[in-house]
């Protein structure tokens, strides 16, 4: 796959078209097909007994993918989430939160990937997340 859009570009896409995730989740690299980003956990995010929510680490998957389907596909604001499905399974520490994704198809109306989420890039993932996104005409 080609990367059509670059770290940077991603960046100013995002602050112009959905600014209130701008400030919550950093683009740490992007390579075609592939893009990891971070998310400081903030006390919204976090549930009693210090762990992270769900809603928290869905927002971090699905930005993340977003962003990957954007990378190949070009500035296609209007693509949307048309499945997610999440494992949780472990508890993640309430510091920060990592998403490793995965591209593994782009095709003319569909693009599917997966996201790895780690608590702090560190040992095993804490949840898992296979997404699809349709893709406008």
């Amino acid at each position: 796959m080609k990367l059509l859009m670059t770290k940077s570009e991603l960046e100013v896409f995002l602050r112009r078209e959905f600014p209130q995730s701008a400030n919550v989740l950093q683009i740490v690299s992007v390579d075609a097909g592939r893009l990891r980003t971070s998310m400081a956990v903030g006390w919204e995010h976090t549930r009693p007994g210090g762990t992270v929510s769900g809603p928290a680490m869905f927002f971090l998957a699905d930005v993340s993918v977003y962003l990957t389907v954007l990378a190949v596909s070009g500035p296609i604001a209007s693509a949307v989430t048309t499945n997610c499905s999440i494992d949780f399974m472990r508890r993640p520490s309430s510091e920060s939160l990592l998403a490793e994704t995965r591209l593994l198809k782009l095709g003319r109306r569909i693009a599917v990937a997966d996201a790895m989420i780690y608590s702090d890039w560190q040992g095993d993932p804490v949840a898992r997340a296979s997404l699809s996104y349709a893709l406008p005409p």
